[in-house]
C-alpha cells in the first residue's frame, strides 16, 4: 500500500512539475509577444519610378555598405550576434534583431532571455570587468576617442583598437561600395562625399568627409553612413555606433522648408538665456530638407526609430558650416498614424484633440532637428566641449534642449510670420501628445530621458493640467511659453557651465516616473498601442531585385 501511495505521490508531482513547466513556458511566450507587440510593422518605400538606372544601381550598392555598418553595430552593441541567436527561440531571435542584442531597448534594457545579465552600461565598447575609476585613471590619449575600442592586453592593461583596425573587414566592404556608387553617380557632390566617406572608413578620419557632406545640395540619393551617434556608450557617452540611413529626397517638400534655416543666427540673438551662454554663431550653410528613407540599419534601426537627423555631431564643422537637417517624411507619417493619433484619442483632452495635426508633427520634429544649431557647444569656462564635460548625460540633455528650443523657434517664426500653417495651438498640443509618445522609448534611450524630465518640469511649471475624472491632459496655453523659455533657460546655462554634477542631480529630480504618469501609461499600453514601429524594408521592397 504504502509502495502504491508512493508512486501516486511521485507520478502527481510529476504530472504538476510538467504543467508547471509548461505554466511556465506559457508565461515566456506570453511575455515575448508582449514584448514583440510593443512595435508595428511599416513598410518603407519610396516611388522610384522616376529614377535613372544607375540611380536605382546606387540606392543597391548603399544599403549593401549599410548591411555592413548592421554588422559592426551588433558588434559594438551586444558582441557575436550567432552565439545568441542560436540559443534561442524564434521570437526571440525576432526580438534580439529588433534590440541588437538580448536587452529590450523600451523597457530600460531589461533581459528578455534567462541567465542574461543587465545590459553593461558601455555595450561592448569597453571591458565588461572595467570600471569607471579604472578607465578615468588610466593614462591615454586616445581613450575619449568617438573611433575607438576599449580593450585588454593578454597581461591585462587597458588599451585602445581604432574602428578601421577592430572592424576591418566590415568597413572594407563598406568603403568598396560606396566607392562603385561614386563611379555612378552623375551628382559631382555625390560623388566627392561617397569617395571621401570611404577613405574615411579606412582611416578613421571623418571631418572632409563631414564637411564635402554639409556641400551637397542637389543630390536627390542620399546616405548617412559611418560611426555617427554615441548614444549606445551610456558609460560615459564617447564611442560613436556604426549605422546607415539610405534616402531618396521629396523635393516638393523640401522647397517648404529651405528659408527656416537661415535665420538661426538672428534666433540665437533671442534666446531666453544670458548673453554669454548664446555667443557662439550658428553658420549659415545650414540646410534643411524632406526625404522619404528607403534603408535603415544600425544604431538607427535599434529599437525606437528616428524620424529626423541633424548632423554632423563635430562641434568644429558645426561652428564653421552649421549642419544639415533630414526630416524622413514616410517614417514620421508613420509614427503619427499608427502611434500619435491613437494616443491622443486615450491621453488629450477631448476638446483639445482638434488641435492635432501631421504638419504640426512634422514641423515641430523639423524645428527640433533644426534647434540643435542653437545654444552652445563649447562650455564658457574652458571645460572643452558641452559633450566632453556632461559625459553620459550630454545626450539626453541635448535632446531636451532642441525640444524646448523648437518650440520656442516655432513660436518666434510665427511671431514673425514665416510659419503661417495652422496655429500655435497646433504645435502645442502635438508636442503635448509627442512627449507621451517619445516618454514610452524607456529610460534606456536619450529622447524618452529627455521627454520625461520635460513633462515633470512642464508639470511643475503649470504648463499642463490633469483631469482625473476622465485621466486626460490639457494644455494651459497661457503658461506653456513661460514654462518653455524656463526649461530653457536652465538647460542653456548647465551646457554652457558644462556642470556635470548639476546636470546629474536635474536628471534625478526630473527623471522620474511618478504614479499618475505610469497609470496613462498603462491606459495606452491595455489599448495595444503601440510604441514604436519596425521596418519591412530592403531592395525587394523597393521593386530594385
Amino acid at each position: 500500500m504504502k509502495s502504491i501511495l508512493t508512486s501516486a505521490i511521485t507520478i502527481l508531482a510529476i504530472a504538476f512539475f510538467l504543467a508547471g513547466c509548461q505554466s511556465m513556458e506559457s508565461d515566456k511566450k506570453m511575455l515575448i509577444d508582449d514584448r514583440l507587440d510593443q512595435y508595428t510593422e511599416f513598410t518603407l518605400t519610396a516611388d522610384v519610378s522616376s529614377l535613372s538606372d544607375n540611380q536605382k544601381e546606387i540606392i543597391k550598392l548603399l544599403i549593401d555598405a549599410g548591411k555592413a555598418m548592421d554588422k559592426v553595430f551588433w558588434e559594438e552593441a551586444y558582441g557575436n550576434k550567432e552565439t545568441l541567436l542560436n540559443n534561442i527561440s524564434e521570437k526571440e531571435q525576432q526580438f534580439a534583431h529588433i534590440n541588437y542584442g538580448p536587452w529590450d531597448r523600451l523597457n530600460g534594457n531589461e533581459p528578455f532571455i534567462n541567465d542574461v545579465g543587465p545590459k553593461p552600461e558601455g555595450a561592448n565598447f569597453y571591458p565588461p570587468d572595467m570600471t569607471k575609476e579604472e578607465f578615468e585613471n588610466w593614462d591615454s590619449e586616445t581613450k575619449d576617442d568617438l573611433y575607438t575600442l576599449v580593450r585588454r592586453t593578454q597581461n591585462g592593461e587597458l588599451t585602445t583598437i581604432p574602428y578601421h583596425e577592430a572592424f576591418a573587414e566590415q568597413h572594407q566592404l563598406a568603403a568598396d561600395k560606396l566607392k562603385e556608387a561614386a563611379k555612378l553617380t552623375e551628382d559631382e557632390g555625390l560623388k566627392k562625399y561617397l569617395n571621401l566617406r570611404a577613405e574615411a572608413l579606412l582611416t578613421d578620419e571623418y571631418q572632409e568627409s563631414d564637411m564635402a557632406w554639409l556641400d551637397m545640395k542637389d543630390n536627390t540619393i542620399e546616405v548617412v553612413i559611418g560611426p555617427i551617434e554615441n548614444y549606445e556608450d551610456q558609460l560615459f557617452g564617447y564611442k560613436a555606433a556604426h549605422e546607415t540611413f539610405v534616402l531618396i529626397k521629396d523635393k516638393e517638400w523640401s522647397n517648404r522648408l529651405s528659408k527656416y534655416a537661415e535665420v538661426l543666427p538672428e534666433l540665437q540673438k533671442g534666446l531666453p538665456v544670458a548673453e554669454e551662454y548664446k555667443q557662439e554663431k550658428p553658420g549659415r550653410d545650414s540646410d534643411l530638407n524632406a526625404y522619404d528613407a528607403v534603408y535603415y540599419a544600425g544604431d538607427a534601426n535599434a529599437g525606437s526609430k528616428t524620424i529626423a537627423i541633424n548632423l554632423p555631431n563635430d562641434e568644429e564643422v558645426q561652428l564653421e558650416k552649421g549642419t544639415r537637417r533630414l526630416q524622413l517624411k514616410n517614417a514620421m507619417r508613420a509614427k503619427y498614424d499608427k502611434i500619435l493619433l491613437p494616443i491622443s484619442d486615450v491621453l488629450i483632452a477631448e476638446d483639445q484633440r482638434q488641435y492635432l495635426t501631421f504638419d504640426a508633427f512634422f514641423g515641430n520634429t523639423m524645428f527640433h532637428e533644426v534647434a540643435h544649431g542653437l545654444g552652445i557647444k563649447n562650455t564658457i569656462n574652458d571645460k572643452g566641449t558641452v559633450r566632453e564635460a556632461l559625459k553620459e548625460h550630454a545626450s539626453a540633455l541635448e535632446e531636451g534642449k532642441a525640444d524646448v528650443l523648437g518650440l520656442y523657434m516655432v513660436s518666434e517664426l510665427r511671431e514673425d510670420g514665416m510659419v503661417d500653417e495652422g496655429t500655435i495651438e497646433n504645435n502645442y498640443v502635438t508636442f503635448m501628445a509627442s512627449i507621451f509618445r517619445s516618454i514610452r522609448f524607456g529610460s534606456s534611450s536619450a529622447h524618452g530621458k529627455a521627454n520625461l524630465i520635460r513633462f515633470n518640469y512642464f508639470k511643475e511649471k503649470g504648463a499642463f493640467s490633469y483631469d482625473e475624472d476622465s485621466q486626460t491632459y490639457r494644455v494651459n496655453f497661457d503658461k506653456i511659453a513661460e514654462a518653455t523659455d524656463a526649461l530653457s533657460n536652465k538647460i542653456l546655462t548647465l551646457q554652457g557651465d558644462g556642470d556635470y554634477e548639476g546636470v546629474a542631480a536635474f536628471v534625478e529630480e526630473y527623471g522620474t516616473i511618478g504614479d499618475q504618469l505610469q497609470q496613462s501609461l498603462d491606459r495606452l499600453s491595455e489599448q495595444s498601442i503601440p510604441v514604436d514601429v519596425t521596418f519591412n524594408q530592403g531592395v525587394d521592397v523597393l521593386g530594385l531585385e
